[in-house]
């Protein structure tokens, strides 16, 4: 038995001997004060040790001693750990330099566990084994990864250059540049195949680790081009990937470009990569890529690395000049949509301002409309979508919206109409999504019509889906205006309801769109008004609204965008203001006319004298005749009452209004017809005319330019059919 357990000894001793002589890691045995007890000669090759078995200096040495190169400290603490607690500690990676290369970085993979001898004391065996081209690899896989999640967040070109250059350092890099063609930055058209090398490129991005937020030699934003010939220019004559090593400063190239070479040298560059941003076969600048700060210089799998990173940030890149370029063409295109400046109007004072959102134009649209009897329609709105497709079908619902409004629709009807027309484009939109595309929303638009009367000083409104006006009085007081909404345009068989209230003179309407209400209000500690909830910015507006009436408008909208936005919005933003005027009561001449033929001369002689009172006895001889023809057509078609108003505005009104709701249609009479030539008559002697329905009956209106010259019978030209 002895005899036995002595060969099983032996037998032990010889694993042991063979484990430590032929283990391809370095295995290392500690007791439990971390004394080094015996090493194998994979760790006695990496130490550069003397012996596999102890001697005499080898009990001496501390766990520090396993990995030269590496931190003692960090190693002392995981073995440490690993004996006190009995756990082991699997491949921890540690880094470090090897003392015959300080400039190479290496990387160990650490593993501690303890064992325990017959006797009872305690051991700890260590394994290091190098991973450094390993780990590498990995290190590149992870800042692909990396690249992969965070390029392409941005959809502005400049912000795409930040991230890529965000992505190189510090894990590549030391420092990293990125510099763009100027003319695909500013949305012009792109040229397939490398660049020229003399072409201006605009600094975009700049990290460095050791200067954090510093914005680099060349300022942010500013325009340089690259000497010639250099790795850059030949980067960008070529398009191909270029890597520097051992760069000292007596380099030929460093003179083409002195102002650089000496910045390279001051920074104590020592290698660089220069990667040119190509995107379908499309060169948009360079990526520079610099170290020195860490000793290691770049190899040849760093400017592999460099290669794919450039072409996802290219790609990137060129994905948000062409979104900048979408939208802008999308901004342009909306804005020549909307209404110019309107001429002055004696019903209200406008101003108005429109913003873009950060995502695009998504359709917000506004319109002031001139009507008959001085009368204004105040209509905004908002198309579902963004782009260009929402520009164009804004364009579409406005002209389809203006169209009725000059038919002199009521609010409601007029939604009536425009939801018929809203639901057309609809159908289209629908049509033209390609087979398994998601629909569209059931609403296309939002929209909020309002008719404002100087007159009779009454504004009447209605809504399709779209937020009610703010109004706040001439004092800047807020007033209610309760408009029910209806549902959005498009849905197709909608009713709507209208709301009707008195305004003093003085009193600011304000139409807005969603956008203006989606931003970040200011919050109490900037303007004293909480921000947050939509009803509470709508309380923002009302105080900023609360002006005295000499405020001008302009200056209104631009406190209201410095409290509601503070900020880019993401949304398209309108907001139109209007201030109400009110028509002087001299202004109106009103006659009620029995229903005989005999009147006629009454209402000629009426309208006479009043053109006298206003020294308009110019337009003397037009009007006697659209009098005529106005109220002989009312007492002849119409139903008493009738009634003429002229109205002293911009421009000299007449209307005639009877009970009946048949209307009045021109057409050319034939030279053998006894009448018909009244309204062809009107055509010619007024600016403008046309038929207002109302809830009782009709008016016929007629309006002349103040500034035209009083025509006599030979001057007027009535065309073929009018025979005296």
């Amino acid at each position: 038995m002895d005899s036995t357990g002595d060969g099983g000894e032996s037998e032990d001793a010889a694993l042991l001997d063979a484990l430590f002589s032929q283990a391809p890691v370095g295995l290392y045995l500690l007791d439990q004060d971390l004394r080094l007890v015996r090493r194998n000669a994979a760790a006695h090759n990496a130490a550069h040790g003397a012996a596999t078995r102890p001697d005499p200096g080898t009990g001496g040495r501390w766990v520090g001693d396993l990995g030269p190169g590496f931190d003692d400290a960090e190693l002392e603490t995981l073995a440490r750990q690993a004996l006190q607690d009995g756990d082991w500690i699997r491949e921890h990676l540690v880094r470090g330099r090897t003392p015959d290369e300080p400039r190479r970085d290496i990387v160990g993979a650490v593993s501690f566990f303890p064992i325990e001898s017959d006797t009872g004391r305690r051991y700890l065996v260590a394994a290091i084994q190098d991973v450094t081209e390993r780990q590498a690899a990995l290190d590149r896989l992870d800042i692909l990864h990396t690249a992969h999640r965070q390029l392409g967040a941005s959809l502005d070109a400049i912000g795409s250059a930040e991230e890529l250059a965000d992505v190189a350092v510090p894990r590549l890099a030391d420092i990293a540049t990125v510099d763009l063609l100027d003319e695909p930055l500013r949305g012009l058209p792109t040229r397939a195949g490398p660049a020229d090398p003399a072409a201006p490129l605009r600094r975009a991005a700049y990290r460095a680790v050791h200067t954090p937020g510093e914005l680099g030699p060349i300022p942010h934003g500013e325009l340089s081009t690259y000497g010639a010939p250099t790795p850059y220019s030949q980067a960008l004559d070529d398009g191909r990937a270029r890597l520097v090593r051992g760069l000292g400063g007596d380099e030929d190239w460093l003179s083409a470009d002195p102002a650089r070479g000496r910045r390279l040298t001051g920074l104590g560059v020592h290698s660089m990569i220069v990667a040119p941003l190509m995107a379908h076969d499309t060169v948009l600048g360079l990526l520079a890529l610099y170290r020195n700060r860490r000793p290691a210089p770049f190899e040849q799998a760093d400017l592999d690395l460099a290669v794919e990173l450039a072409s996802r940030g290219a790609l990137s890149i060129d994905k948000a000049r062409s979104y900048a370029r979408e939208r802008t063409i999308a901004t342009t295109l909306q804005r020549q949509l909307l209404p110019r400046e309107p001429a002055e109007l004696s019903a209200v004072e406008t101003a108005q301002v429109y913003l873009p959102g950060v995502v695009g134009p998504g359709g917000d649209w506004y319109d002031i409309i001139p009507l008959s009897a001085a009368r204004v329609g105040l209509a905004i709105g908002s198309i579902t979508g963004t782009g260009i497709e929402a520009a164009a079908l804004m364009g579409q619902l406005r002209t389809a919206l203006r169209t009725l409004a000059v038919q002199d629709l009521a609010p409601d009807e007029l939604l009536v109409r425009l939801d018929e027309a809203a639901r057309v484009l609809t159908d289209e939109q629908r049509g033209s999504l390609p087979p398994g595309a998601d629909g569209l929303p059931d609403g296309l638009a939002s929209c909020l019509y309002l008719v404002y009367d100087p007159i009779a000083r009454t504004c009447t409104a209605a809504s399709a889906g779209h937020p009610a006006p703010v109004l706040v009085g001439p004092d800047g007081a807020p007033l209610p205006f309760e408009v029910e909404p209806g549902p959005p345009l498009g849905w197709g068989d909608c009713c709507y309801e209208t709301t009707t209230t008195e305004l003093d003179e003085g009193c600011v309407l304000a139409l807005y769109t969603e956008g203006l209400m989606s931003g970040r209000a200011r919050s109490a500690d900037e303007d004293g008004t909480p921000g947050g909830e939509p009803g509470t910015r709508r309380a923002v507006l009302e105080r900023v609204l609360a002006r005295p009436g000499e405020e001008q408008l302009h200056d209104l909208c631009d406190r209201v965008v410095y409290a509601l936005l503070p900020e880019r919005q993401r949304e398209d933003a309108v907001l139109l203001l209007a201030r109400t005027r009110a028509l002087p009561d001299e202004r109106v001449a009103v006659w009620t006319l029995p229903g005989d033929p005999a009147v006629v001369r009454t209402a000629r002689r009426l309208a006479e004298h009043q053109l006298a009172a206003w020294e308009l006895g110019e337009l003397e001889f037009a009007t006697d005749l659209i009098v005529s023809e106005l109220v002989t057509n009312a007492i002849r078609y119409g139903e008493p009452p009738i009634r003429l108003r002229l109205i002293h505005d911009r421009g000299l009104i007449c209307e005639v209004s009877d009970s009946a709701a048949s209307t009045p249609h021109m057409r050319r009479a034939k030279s053998t017809d006894e009448g018909g030539r009244g309204l062809f008559i009107i055509g010619h002697l007024a600016q403008r005319w046309g038929t207002r329905i109302g809830r009782r009956g009709k008016t016929i209106w007629a309006q002349q330019e103040l500034t035209s010259t009083g025509g006599s019978p030979q001057e007027v030209d009535l065309g073929d059919s009018f025979e005296p």
